[in-house]
């Protein structure tokens, strides 16, 4: 017999198979028991009769115990088949049916779209919240997004080249999350931002066209649609200009589109470029929402902004930061890149300079940032020192990547679209934690595997490490 998902059923009419899934309801009528069978491919109705000699055992199924069936695929006479399953003109006579798993009563109902729920309870429980159709959806809908993209960029010479996760403390932005060493004492890696480094650092090694879908981690104050951990399509390129760039992204996002989502339909071809001075001016948002129904789900308004600003001045800190990082290319106001001239006004009016940064907006969402990159090392020396750091600490952190562009280093420039916001815009979800298998609450926090949470004292020994409690007033 053949063991199959239940979506193939449909062209085995007369077969006798086996299946293994989930029990989503029973229905008993005294003689005779309907059960839908459900697996990620779909529902199936089964049925077993009081002649059976399985019927018994039957009785004590509830809803959610996991089973092995065999069986007749049949076809339904037309009075009773289903339009709205799309196994609904089929079902499955029980020959045999094993109990795998008993299950008890979820907390919650599983068939409807979960919307209603409260959400701290769903993410509580969230391997039950997962076998809902819409949530099962979404992530199978995520995989085919993230197959598409490999197979995109491979057939145009990109290399997929996976980075640290364990790397340097370095400021780029957020904060950094932490991991003491055991080994050595005292010392920290840090989880990477971002894989901005490194991808700068394999254009160094002559790869020239790479890409990942990378993890990224950010420890930043509570928000609600942000997650401390995050995905990414990360891409960097030699040789290029901004707008091969923006051409390239383009390219991808219209077919991977009109091959996954062909119900979505494009407000405007090609991506409008907006300057951002004139999109603050005009929207005062440097992520517009360009729709012109905002009611229609099926509308997407892409477009790029170009042309930030360099630096934006940081009133707590009393300092200037890169906008979007300091590795971003800056360039005059006049759009020129002449080095004298960019090293004076970094150290003279750094604010005047506009940067080569452009970011990806969709409906309201930036969805993706990139940049052309600083490979000269004395701008990008002079950048650090117009964000405050003196030239020890510029040694300290970015020694590695100065002395790396000494060796020669190809021009270069890339882009990192955010695949959980891209994916929650294209799914028509309201937050990105619907297109995530395992996320975290807006405050950072794991309901279902309850972290963060406290170490064992053993541990905090072995990394030679002490907490301070605040002392309570």
């Amino acid at each position: 017999m053949k063991e199959i998902f239940i979506d193939q059923t449909l062209d085995l009419i007369g077969q006798k198979v086996v299946l293994y899934g989930f029990i989503e309801t029973v229905r008993n009528h005294g003689k005779i028991i309907f059960f839908d069978l459900r697996d990620r491919s779909g529902v199936l109705q089964t049925v077993i009769a009081e002649s059976s000699p399985f019927f018994e055992q039957t009785k004590s199924i509830r809803p959610e115990t996991v089973v092995k069936i065999e069986g007749e695929v049949k076809e339904r006479p037309d009075r009773l088949k289903n339009p709205e399953l799309k196994t609904g003109a089929i079902e499955l006579e029980i020959s045999k049916l094993e109990i795998l798993s008993q299950a008890q009563t979820p907390p919650f109902d599983l068939n409807d779209d979960g919307k209603k729920i409260n959400e701290e309870t769903r993410l509580k429980y969230r391997y039950l919240d997962l076998r809902r159709t819409r949530l099962q959806k979404n992530l199978i809908v995520r995989h085919q997004t993230n197959q598409f993209i490999r197979n995109f960029l491979s057939d145009k010479n990109f290399i997929e080249i996976e980075t640290p996760i364990l790397t340097k403390s370095t400021p780029e932005g957020a904060r950094d999350y932490l991991v003491p060493s055991r080994l050595y004492q005292g010392k920290f890696y840090a989880l990477p931002q971002s894989p901005q480094q490194y991808k700068q650092l394999l254009m160094v090694a002559g790869f020239e066209r790479y890409f990942q879908i990378s993890r990224c981690f950010r420890d930043e104050d509570p928000r609600g649609d942000r997650q401390p951990e995050f995905s990414q399509l990360d891409i960097e390129i030699s040789y290029i200009e901004r707008d091969e760039i923006l051409n390239l992204v383009e390219e991808l996002i219209v077919a991977l589109v009109k091959k996954i989502f062909p119900k979505k339909k494009f407000l405007a071809l090609p991506f409008p470029r907006l300057n951002y001075g004139e999109v603050m001016a005009k929207y005062q948002s440097d992520k517009p929402d360009l729709r012109q129904n905002r009611n229609d789900p099926d509308e997407l308004a892409f477009a790029f902004v170009i042309d930030f600003p360099m630096f934006e001045w940081k009133e707590e800190e009393k300092r200037w930061d890169a906008v979007h990082h300091p590795f971003t290319q800056p360039k005059l106001a006049d759009g020129s890149k002449n080095k004298e001239k960019l090293i004076e006004t970094l150290k003279k009016n750094p604010q005047s300079l506009l940067s080569e940064q452009f970011d990806l907006v969709c409906n309201g969402y930036e969805v993706g940032g990139g940049s052309l990159r600083t490979t000269d090392a004395d701008v990008l020396i002079e950048t650090f020192k117009a964000m405050g750091n003196d030239q020890k600490e510029i040694e300290e952190k970015f020694g590695h990547l100065i002395q790396a562009f000494s060796f020669g280093v190809p021009p270069h420039g890339g882009i990192a679209p955010g695949l959980d916001r891209l994916l929650m815009i294209l799914q028509n979800e309201s937050s990105i934690r619907e297109v995530i298998a395992f996320p975290k609450t807006g405050e950072g926090r794991d309901l279902m595997m309850d972290s963060p949470s406290a170490i064992e004292p053993t541990q905090l020994k072995e990394l030679h490490l002490k907490i301070e409690t605040k002392e309570k007033k």
